[in-house]
């Protein structure tokens, strides 16, 4: 039982992170209705308010495919892998909700480092399972 749990701590703390992470854009949702007037529930009438929102909204979207593929990684192929590259998805999405912060165009950095985190995630796991069915 303790391997098993021992095997899961990376992936457990890149997921606490990532849900941290969410938590915090999410706050600054509220920060940003406070500093722009809008009140709710309004979405829109402050550039700067809407691009706060947006990473918000952003993050949600990606975070979803990352918790599964993250998992599923780590089960399949490796679970410090897994962590790993879910550290680089963190990274990413910090990256990119700094840049659109600032402006729209500054976000693709950040955005294309998460995705291809998200990809390889996602192509490990079905590589990973693929390999487990054949072995049956």
């Amino acid at each position: 039982m303790l391997a098993e749990a021992n095997a899961t701590l990376w992936p457990s703390l890149i997921t606490v992170s990532a849900l941290i992470l969410y938590f915090f854009v999410t706050i600054n949702v509220g920060r940003a209705r406070f500093k722009y007037k809008v009140s709710p529930p309004q979405m829109t009438g402050n550039p700067d308010f809407e691009r706060v929102v947006r990473v918000q909204q952003n993050t949600l979207e990606q975070i979803i495919l990352f918790l599964p593929s993250l998992w599923l990684f780590s089960q399949f192929i490796s679970p410090i892998w897994g962590a790993g590259i879910g550290a680089v998805w963190i990274f990413g999405r910090i990256l990119f909700a700094w840049g659109y912060y600032q402006a729209a165009e500054k976000r693709a950095a950040g955005f294309g480092i998460s995705t291809l985190a998200t990809l390889a995630l996602l192509g490990g796991s079905l590589t990973g399972i693929i390999m487990s069915l054949l072995k049956v």
